[in-house]
Order: C-alpha cells, then sequence, then structure tokens
C-alpha cells in the first residue's frame, strides 16, 4: 500500500515538473502574475492559461484520530431553529471525559436549548429533508420543490399538522406544486413515491386546497386528458404521428357532445392512446395501456365505446 502511494505521489511530483516547464517555455506578458483559479494557472494581467494545478488525493485516514483531526469544518448551517447543538454526551469535543460538574452543567444547557426550540422548528427539521428526497427520488425540478416547501411551511405555521401524518401534508404539498405549475404527474406516483397511503394524501390535499392555496394566491389546475395523452405516448414509445392523433380524436369527441366533466382523465388518455395506436398501426395491448395509466382495462374499453361514438 505505502509502495502504491508513494510511485503515485512521484509521478504527480514528474507531472508537475513537466507543467512548470511548459509554462516558462510558453510566451506570456511581459509582467506576468500567476494565480491558481479553479484548477487551472491563468495570467491575471493577460488572461492567459498557463495550464492545470494538478492536486493529488490527501492521504487515507484510517484511525478515529486521524479522521477528527482531518475535520475542518462545522455543522452545516440550516435555515431555521439554532446553528449549533448541545448534545447531553459524556465527553467533551475533544473525546475526554467530563467530570460530574461538566455532565451537569451540560444536561441542564440541553435541557434549556431544547425548551427554547419551537415544535415548528422540529416540523421543520423533519419536514425539509423528507421533502427533498421525495423531490429527487420523482425528478420533480427545483423551482416545483420550492413551491411545495412554500405551501407546507404555511401549512405548518397554521398547525394544521397537529395531530395529522406529516408525511401526508408533504405528499400534499409536493403534489399540490405540481398542479399549480401543471407538471406531468400523477397523484398516485406521489403517494408511492412517498410511501404513504392515497386516502391520506387526498384528505390533506383537500385541506391545501380549501385553506391554503388562496391564501398564497396560487391556483390549482387540475390535470387534462391532453396532458396525459403526450405523457403516456412517451412512455410507451409511440411516435409523435401517434400522439397528435390521440389528441385529435379527444378533441373531436369533445366537440361532438362527449362528456367529460365527472370522468377520470386516465381513463380517458388511456382510450385515445389505444385507439389511435390501434390506427397508426403501433400497436399496444390494453394491459400495457391500462398499467401507465394507472387505471383499469374495463374502464379503458368504456371509454374507448363513448369516444368512437362521437367521432
Amino acid at each position: 500500500m505505502n509502495e502504491m502511494s508513494s510511485n503515485y505521489r512521484e509521478k504527480l511530483r514528474e507531472k508537475k515538473v513537466k507543467m512548470e516547464e511548459e509554462i516558462a517555455t510558453q510566451k506570456c506578458c511581459n509582467n506576468p502574475l500567476i494565480e491558481i483559479r479553479d484548477g487551472d494557472s491563468v495570467c491575471i494581467n493577460c488572461g492567459m492559461v498557463l495550464g492545470r494545478d494538478l492536486v493529488g488525493n490527501e492521504r487515507r485516514a484510517y484511525t478515529i484520530e486521524e479522521i477528527e483531526k482531518r475535520k475542518r469544518t462545522e455543522p452545516r448551517w440550516r435555515e431555521f431553529g439554532p446553528r449549533t447543538t448541545i448534545a447531553n454526551t459524556k465527553t467533551d469535543s475533544k473525546g475526554k471525559a467530563l467530570g460530574a460538574k461538566g455532565k451537569t452543567l451540560f444536561l441542564r444547557l440541553s435541557k434549556i436549548q431544547q425548551s427554547l426550540i419551537s415544535s415548528i422548528e422540529r416540523n421543520f427539521w423533519e419536514a425539509k429533508p423528507k421533502l427533498k428526497m421525495l423531490c429527487s427520488k420523482m425528478n420533480i425540478p427545483e423551482y416545483i420543490r420550492d413551491t411545495a416547501w412554500k405551501i407546507y411551511s404555511e401549512v405548518a405555521k397554521r398547525k394544521l399538522t397537529m395531530g395529522r401524518s406529516i408525511d401526508g401534508f408533504i405528499a400534499a404539498s409536493l403534489y399540490a406544486a405540481i398542479r399549480v405549475h401543471e407538471f406531468p404527474r400523477l397523484l398516485e406516483e406521489v403517494s408511492d413515491a412517498s410511501m404513504t397511503s392515497r386516502r391520506t394524501v387526498i384528505r390533506s390535499l383537500g385541506m391545501i386546497v380549501k385553506e391554503i392555496l388562496p391564501i398564497l394566491k396560487l391556483k390549482y389546475q387540475p390535470i387534462t386528458a391532453v396532458q396525459l395523452v403526450y405523457r403516456f405516448g412517451n412512455d410507451l414509445g409511440l411516435t409523435m404521428k401517434t400522439q397528435k392523433r390521440a389528441v385529435d380524436m379527444l378533441i373531436t369527441a369533445t366537440k361532438n357532445g362527449l362528456i367529460r366533466t365527472g370522468k377520470d382523465p386516465k381513463g380517458m388518455a388511456a382510450s385515445v392512446i389505444y385507439m389511435a395506436a390501434k390506427e397508426t398501426n403501433e400497436r399496444k395491448t390494453q394491459a400495457e395501456i391500462a398499467e401507465i395509466a394507472k387505471c383499469t382495462e374495463v374502464t379503458l374499453r368504456s371509454r374507448a365505446k363513448d369516444i368512437k361514438r362521437r367521432i
């Protein structure tokens, strides 16, 4: 192990010497002033990039003492709550055992700090990482995540989470933000990703739509069948020609008197996709489409019959 690391360091030194020789031969201005910026050696006076500044990896730390010595940063700053926390431990920051007076002192300080932390701060400590993890899991853009956090913050401030599921409100806040920005994601997807029951999410979502969105002046936009046609079409690998044909079918049926109110848009989108794929010889089975659309095959066939009558 030591031989390998020494060989690696020797190679780095050789590369650095070669680089310095190359820099010396390069033409720079009459008054060179070299600085290292973002890993490059740059002359500030003329702006010429003279080469990369090679930095080797630090020697690996094996023991606890080495790991402790190499800590160079303090705990990450949070947007809310205390900057540092006083833990109820039996040792100090250097690992030395505390005496009886020291233990008593830190126990009292820890209790005082806990009493000064509000319930909303404890709520945010739990909720913010969960929301970030959920957005990362579902590949949700940052602007939607910011809106979701804005909604959840208002929920927590109005104490709607008291006696209710925090996970349910996090999922509901995210779905509400998705609908505000008209992003093509389903309620079932949010429910599955957050591992929260659909019923809990819907109950929390109802409270958010009625009480929170009007305060924030945000408008909840119900998902439409047209948006889902393109979403499901891409998931099924259908061509744009088939997707446009499915949308045309839906628009024509609506103009001819198809009643879409009170009917699940997922079923509508699935049925026109099935009919359009059949027409353009990009055949997909009912089971495949129903699985992507998260609806039953019976719903797909029923909606397809209604649309056929109106085309």
